[in-house]
């Protein structure tokens, strides 16, 4: 799909898009979620709206994919943080989309989320990013929360929780890639060069730019 297309379909859908946009920042405030050290959820839930709107020309096959595609970004952490089940979001989406639409929407969050576990590495094993590489979008849309996280964590003056975090992105950098790679022609399962790029430039003052993308594209 080309980037004047994937901008036509936004458009022709912008108000069921801003409805959703509205109804995750409103969820997260519910439970009084914040970013970073006091920034409201919904800043990090734009920011990676913003990633789908710059890159997802590049992996979005079909018009009816573009909603529950922006659904899976507003509403990606909202299993794990907001007390929501599978079926409250599968509700949730019922409202904007039609019922495979809201499927594919429910099954992007669930992918997301992560699994039950003592520490990181644990929550984010092998088996999450098992169900992510199996799920349409899936991978797209946790790249675009990684670049997200690592933008905000590597800006100026970002706080405690952003030096920290951004600490952790750098010593994941060389298995995360990898981790979401998969061999499927299916453009939904890719991960977009550009998107790996741009993450990469984000820290290219704190890692081997060149490194992490010839070992992803090596694997």
């Amino acid at each position: 799909m080309t980037q004047e297309e994937f901008q036509t379909y936004r458009k022709k859908y912008v108000k069921q898009i801003e409805e959703i946009r509205l109804a995750a920042h409103k969820l997260h405030e519910s439970v009084n979620q914040v970013y970073g050290d006091d920034l409201p959820y919904s800043f990090h839930l734009d920011m990676v709206a913003e990633g789908i709107n710059s890159y997802g020309h590049l992996v979005c096959a079909r018009e009816e994919d573009v909603v529950p595609l922006y659904f899976g970004s507003f509403f990606h952490d909202s299993i794990e943080d907001t007390r929501q089940t599978y079926h409250d979001i599968m509700k949730r989406a019922r409202k904007w989309m039609k019922e495979d639409q809201a499927l594919m929407a429910t099954e992007i969050v669930y992918a997301l989320t992560n699994d039950k576990g003592r520490t990181r590495a644990e929550r984010a094993g092998e088996k999450y990013y098992e169900g992510i590489r199996q799920t349409p979008y899936a991978p797209f849309v946790k790249l675009c929360d990684r670049l997200a996280n690592v933008t905000y964590s590597c800006s100026v003056d970002n706080g405690r929780v952003g030096s920290r975090m951004r600490e952790i992105y750098k010593e994941e950098m060389p298995h995360f890639l990898p981790s979401l790679t998969t061999d499927s022609d299916d453009c939904r399962l890719q991960i977009p060069f550009e998107a790996v790029t741009a993450l990469a430039e984000v820290l290219i003052d704190e890692v081997d730019r060149d490194a992490i993308r010839k070992e992803w594209l090596e694997d």
